[in-house]
């Protein structure tokens, strides 16, 4: 996947987010179908940015962007700051 691919994913993972906050709204969807779908998102959103962060680095140190790789969930959602 390249840059390009994974930006334009993570514009419809965010189009994804509003569209069911707005189903929320309008009493499309109960508040836990909306949780654990936006869970769902959240965490996709959480890899693609880490995969363009890792691309990115790769490039900058004149490295193949290529050779980076989605980490798994737990590796993402269980960074420190």
């Amino acid at each position: 996947m390249d840059d390009q691919s994974i930006r334009e994913h993570i514009t419809e993972l965010i189009a994804t987010e509003h569209e069911l906050r707005t189903r929320l709204g309008k009493g499309e969807i109960t508040a836990p179908e909306e949780h654990a779908q936006l869970r769902k998102a959240e965490v996709q959103l959480d890899q693609l940015w880490d995969l363009l962060r890792q691309r990115q680095a790769r490039q900058e140190f004149d490295q193949n962007p290529s050779d980076a790789t989605e980490r798994p969930v737990d590796v993402v959602e269980n960074y420190r700051e």
